[in-house]
């Protein structure tokens, strides 16, 4: 590190490789999915930097230190391979710009913001328009039906969306783990079709992001091991009252992208190392609760947000704890 650096070019150089550090994610989603993805990701960037611009004009700040850190694209990016591709475009532009007033600019903008805007962008929507956010494609579109899908969603074709693997578990009552994995195509080999690979290209990103030392280990070993535990404690086989393997649970629904990229963002998340692993801790507990018994397939997004309500606490009894061992 120069030590001419200043904390924004810090902040900048960061930005850019999670940024980087996306990139095998959304190559994988645009596999799978299509042109839906990378018109999420269009509508959500653009969106974002029309609030910002906006937000900048309204407080009359200048408007190069605004857009320059890329913050706001990063949580775009984020949010933007969260949502189910193909969505109609305005749940994406609502989503992100609720996500970036609400959850940003409300509390003063970058480094005061208690939640994370792109959570909070995508639960808000989630817990609005709850039907559209179930609808994930079976498979891609060309480009021309997935701009008519995205502007005109009554043109869908019959039996495109399907529910994910997450879903088809939370609601089966009575298929076993193997006849859900041999006749659902939303299960593939041992999570969600297409979806382990997503989640492990987001796992390869996150350890770049280690490597570099973008993030630290606390908060997404904590994810992942409480998840990984508690999933193998409350698995009981393949039988039709199953909650599903630790395996299925670490390769399905958007894991790797909040352990690595989501619970990581460092003005909402801990910032204490034993604070960043208990926060880790609590999100893995909460989201499989809220995969298992809630009322929502997924849960990385609740459980970051009612994780994020706990960070005072968290850092008070890591301090505590501190203050206890240091002699």
């Amino acid at each position: 590190m120069s030590a001419l650096e200043t904390p924004d070019d810090r902040l900048q150089q960061a930005m850019k490789r999670v940024l980087l550090a996306l990139l095998p994610g959304l190559l994988a989603l645009f596999w799978l999915y299509g042109w839906g993805v990378l018109i999420n990701l269009m509508l959500c960037v653009g969106t974002a930097l029309i609030v910002e611009v906006g937000v900048a004009r309204l407080r009359q700040q200048q408007l190069q230190p605004t857009l320059s850190d890329g913050s706001a694209v990063v949580s775009a990016t984020l949010l933007a391979v969260a949502l189910p591709a193909y969505c109609p475009w305005w749940l994406t532009v609502t989503a992100i710009a609720s996500g970036l007033l609400f959850g940003k600019h409300l509390y003063g903008g970058i480094g005061k913001n208690p939640f994370n805007p792109a959570m909070l962008g995508f639960a808000l929507i989630m817990v609005m328009f709850p039907q559209p956010m179930t609808h994930w494609p079976a498979h891609g579109l060309d480009l021309l039906a997935a701009v008519q899908q995205v502007f005109n969603p009554a043109q869908a074709p019959d039996a495109w969306v399907q529910a994910t693997a997450l879903d088809s578990l939370r609601i089966n009552k009575s298929l076993t783990m193997d006849e859900l994995f041999a006749g659902n195509s939303a299960f593939g080999r041992f999570g969600g079709r297409g979806v382990e690979w997503i989640n492990l290209a987001f796992l390869a990103g996150g350890v770049f992001l280690l490597q570099r030392r973008v993030i630290a280990w606390h908060a997404p070993v904590g994810m992942l091991a409480s998840l990984f535990v508690v999933s193998l404690l409350c698995w009981n086989g393949s039988g039709s009252d199953s909650h599903g393997s630790p395996l299925f649970h670490l390769l399905s629904g958007a894991t790797m992208l909040g352990a690595f990229f989501i619970i990581t963002e460092p003005v909402s998340g801990a910032k204490s190392a034993l604070a960043r692993l208990l926060f880790g801790v609590g999100v893995g507990l909460l989201t499989y609760l809220i995969r298992t018994w809630g009322g929502y397939p997924d849960g990385v997004a609740f459980a970051v947000l009612l994780m994020n309500l706990c960070v005072p606490a968290l850092e008070r009894f890591a301090a505590t704890r501190q203050a206890q061992v240091t002699p």
